[in-house]
């Protein structure tokens, strides 16, 4: 095993991909002789060759169109939208084909392709470079979305997505790209999509979190334990199709449930996770679900960035309130 930051276990997982399997192919602005904005297919056109690492045109739809066409015709592309705010322009190629190409064609056709775009705030960016928005595209049917905490989760979750046989979309934090390193084996085993990770057990209240807010969570959970609180931490990771179940049963153990997200609070989806839990778990829950979010603004980058993002010590007061709801 190596120590890696996250994007280079996500370099680790698209060489063992493309290593395994010949019709994966990689496709994005840069992502060839410069190896992506991030450095996260640093290498990968030396080592395969233009015919399976392409630079594009800069054009988000003209990315996505040519992924669904390629997924189409048998291969499995993986493309790249540099940051999560230039995606819009890819989400007609998205929504009314990648996600609809099964159903359309009466199972004739399938789209086996990952859309990889970072994600989220932390890294004191422009405007367009730090948005989450994971709820948008978990409300279309026939996608899946997947958010990676780890370096660990994102070798292994990635894997998974460049294998299924349905669309997925694959954020990941940009805050955690270089944030930490954890030891990733280049086994080339997947980790299950659509479940959950129960990453601290606990007693007295569930911490719900995806993405970069992991770390805060579990930041968060420690905190509580200092004062005598005991916090189970989980990692979605899959956010559609959601494992519902592991949340419901960690509630039904301790009462109490916080959902951490840095999307904005509005219909973030953490909405969704609440609900769940109100139509599921409702006779077991002591005090009302908790959301921790970034605000209903555009976040107020780069100076305030600090002041949008929720973090450990709002986590662990918003604990502390549904501790002692009465």
């Amino acid at each position: 095993m190596t120590a890696l930051p996250m994007v280079e276990a996500i370099r680790l997982a698209l060489g063992r991909a493309m290593e395994d399997d010949p019709d994966v192919v990689l496709l994005g602005e840069d992502v060839g002789l410069d190896g992506g904005v991030f450095r996260a297919t640093d290498g990968l056109f030396k080592r395969f060759g233009e015919q399976r690492v392409l630079d594009t045109p800069l054009s988000e739809a003209g990315i996505a169109g040519l992924a669904v066409g390629l997924a189409a015709q048998g291969l499995r592309p993986v493309l790249e939208i540099q940051f999560t705010g230039f995606i819009y322009p890819a989400l007609d190629q998205i929504v009314n084909h990648a996600s609809r190409l099964r159903t359309r064609t009466r199972g004739r056709l399938t789209c086996p392709m990952v859309v990889r775009s970072p994600c989220g705030g932390g890294i004191r960016a422009v405007e367009h470079h730090s948005e989450s928005p994971e709820a948008m595209f978990a409300h279309v049917p026939g996608l899946r979305v997947v958010i990676p905490s780890s370096a660990r989760r994102a070798y292994g979750l990635l894997l998974a997505a460049i294998r299924d046989p349905d669309p997925v979309v694959f954020l990941e934090p940009t805050k955690l790209y270089r944030l930490s390193k954890e030891e990733v084996e280049d086994d080339g085993t997947a980790l299950p999509l659509d479940r959950c990770f129960v990453l601290r057990e606990g007693r007295d209240v569930t911490i719900v979190a995806w993405g970069a807010m992991v770390h805060e969570a579990l930041d968060a959970a420690t905190r509580l334990a200092a004062a005598g609180v005991s916090a189970e931490v989980i990692d979605v990771a899959t956010l559609k199709p959601l494992d519902a179940g592991t949340i419901v049963a960690s509630v039904a153990k301790t009462g109490r449930c916080v959902v951490a997200h840095e999307a904005p609070l509005t219909a973030g989806y953490g909405a969704e996770v609440a609900a769940r839990l109100a139509e599921h778990a409702l006779l077991n829950l002591i005090a009302p679900v908790v959301r921790v979010a970034g605000w209903d603004t555009v976040m107020p980058l780069p100076r305030l960035e600090h002041h949008y993002l929720p973090n450990a010590a709002r986590i662990a007061a918003a604990a502390r309130k549904v501790m002692t709801f009465r």
